[in-house]
């Protein structure tokens, strides 16, 4: 029994040195890739920054640095930005790759949807910050000064300004995802997420004012206010997945094909009365 015991315990070592030798090497692909995009986004840093400098230079400003290293670090952490961006697939292809041989079929089917919806909403919650909210912001913010006063932007809090601005877009548009897996796992409701807007619409001014960090509450609100849009949406999220879950419990099947032929059907009768 000893012997037993002692090889059972040698086989947990050696299957846990096993996955802590997977997860190193996982994060060693993932930092290298991080590094590797960032070395090759540095020779497209320049085209980026004017693109991230176009609501500045439209109104016919112009940018300057003060130190003399600031204009040099200031493109070291915009390439490291992109490169974080497109490394971030084979970022999540290690973290995926990592854990799938732990789940089932079902769960592996799951995992790989949250994987490649997590990166969509995540590029498109950062695209989203810098055409619509950050443009919006900075015009808001330099008209704010008036005729009288005259702006001296540097380079290097212009673009820190803008990554921080941009990143936490990224992250927040991962509510709606994150919504569907904790119902389906039950952790949160419809009904307590409808309980919750009050509290919702103050940590979304709250966050959001965190985040723009500017006296003023119209940028604030700009931010603010896709924040709780993004709540309404998880919100509405969390109800279809307890309406299914319902049908399901009931023995009922949603089909789609089934679904969307009822309703041209109605369609084409209400245009029928119409005539």
């Amino acid at each position: 029994m000893i012997q037993i015991n002692r090889r059972a315990s040698q086989n947990d070592e050696e299957s846990v040195m096993q996955h802590l030798e997977e997860l190193r090497r996982a994060i060693i692909i993932s930092v290298l890739s991080t590094f590797i995009t960032a070395g090759v986004c540095w020779f497209i840093s320049d085209p980026v920054l004017r693109i991230l400098l176009e609501p500045i230079t439209n109104k016919g400003y112009d940018v300057i640095f003060i130190g003399v290293t600031e204009a040099i670090m200031t493109k070291i952490k915009l390439a490291f930005f992109l490169g974080f961006l497109v490394s971030l697939p084979v970022t999540l292809w290690q973290f995926w790759g990592f854990i799938i041989p732990a789940l089932r079929k079902i769960e592996r089917i799951y995992f790989t949807f949250f994987v490649l919806s997590s990166f969509l909403l995540f590029m498109g919650g950062v695209a989203f910050g810098f055409m619509v909210v950050f443009r919006m912001c900075v015009n808001f913010l330099l008209n704010y000064g008036g005729s009288e006063l005259i702006p001296m932007l540097t380079i290097g809090k212009y673009v820190s300004f803008t990554l921080n601005f941009l990143l936490p877009f990224g992250l927040v548009f991962e509510l709606p995802l994150a919504s569907f897996f904790l119902a389906k796992l039950g952790v949160i409701s419809y009904r307590a997420m409808v309980k919750a807007r009050k509290i919702a619409i103050l940590a979304s001014v709250v966050i959001a004012s965190a985040l723009v960090a500017s006296p003023d509450i119209f940028s604030v609100m700009l931010m603010a206010a896709p924040l709780y849009l993004l709540y309404e949406i998880s919100a509405t999220i969390v109800r279809v997945v307890e309406w299914l879950a319902r049908r399901k419990q009931a023995g009922k099947t949603f089909n789609i094909k089934a679904t969307l032929k009822n309703l041209l059907h109605k369609i084409k009768n209400r245009g029928a009365m119409t005539e």
